[in-house]
């Protein structure tokens, strides 16, 4: 199923729980060292999305590969060269920062220099070399964010699928998160794949945006031809038309 220069082939996949389809027939192509954003409002389908790539669910129908490796006879390997910052992600508050990412280090096979190096490296760029021997659980919100996204980080994935990163941090440390995935783009042929309904940050960073509602994909491109095609002056209003949600202000005052 290996493509030359796609990190990511869906083909008519597919995810039902019961008679629920949470994705239905998602075909897409994600080329190598895209910043690929899928939008989405909650209960879209995103996050089943982004479970059956990184190999975490079978899907109920359909394929899919990613960097060449099918998600699930090959789930083992696709887990290998990827990384993945899911919505809800755990943390071990009793261990340090240097502690739980020699941790997340042991279980990719990193160990001595090459890992510390690496662990230095990280904590510098998202400034928490002066906290790396304090327990995570002194950790702010944001802080802890900030480590999730270091483990994920790690091991130099091929492919990184981020849900929702912006979740739990303040601006300037979401302003942080947009300019290292500006920079590890810059530098390397790293894939971005990010869950998310913020489409400010979308647009902010994203090369090509898709949008998924009620399980389809209804729409993908750049975010201009995303804009002009939906006949919207911003990527914003783009997204409300495309999936229909509007205030309905005379219902929001009808207790007047």
């Amino acid at each position: 199923m290996k493509v030359e220069n796609l990190s990511i082939i869906a083909d008519g996949l597919a995810k039902s729980f019961g008679s629920v389809n949470a994705v239905n027939g998602l075909d897409l192509n994600v080329p190598a060292g895209t910043r690929f954003a899928l939008l989405g409002p909650n209960g879209a389908g995103k996050t089943t999305t982004v479970r059956m790539l990184s190999g975490l669910m079978k899907p109920t129908r359909g394929s899919a590969s990613v960097c060449g490796y099918d998600i699930i006879s090959q789930k083992d390997e696709v887990k290998a060269v990827t990384g993945l910052l899911p919505e809800t992600p755990g943390l071990y508050s009793k261990l340090s920062a240097t502690e739980f990412l020699e941790f997340i280090g042991a279980l990719n096979r990193l160990y001595g220099d090459a890992l510390h190096d690496r662990i230095d490296a990280l904590l510098s760029i998202l400034g928490l070399e002066g906290r790396r021997d304090d327990l995570l659980e002194s950790y702010s919100s944001g802080m802890k964010q900030k480590v999730l996204i270091a483990s994920t980080l790690l091991h130099e994935p091929s492919v990184v699928f981020l849900d929702e990163p912006t979740s739990r941090v303040d601006p300037s440390a979401s302003l942080l998160v947009k300019e290292l995935i500006l920079a590890l783009a810059e530098e390397t042929d790293t894939t971005f794949f990010i869950c998310t309904h913020m489409t400010s940050f979308a647009q902010d960073i994203c090369d090509i945006i898709g949008i998924l509602n009620d399980g389809e994909l209804v729409t993908v491109g750049p975010p201009d031809s995303v804009v002009e095609a939906a006949g919207a002056y911003s990527l914003e209003e783009a997204y409300l038309k495309i999936v229909g949600r509007r205030v309905d202000r005379a219902a929001l005052l009808a207790w007047r």
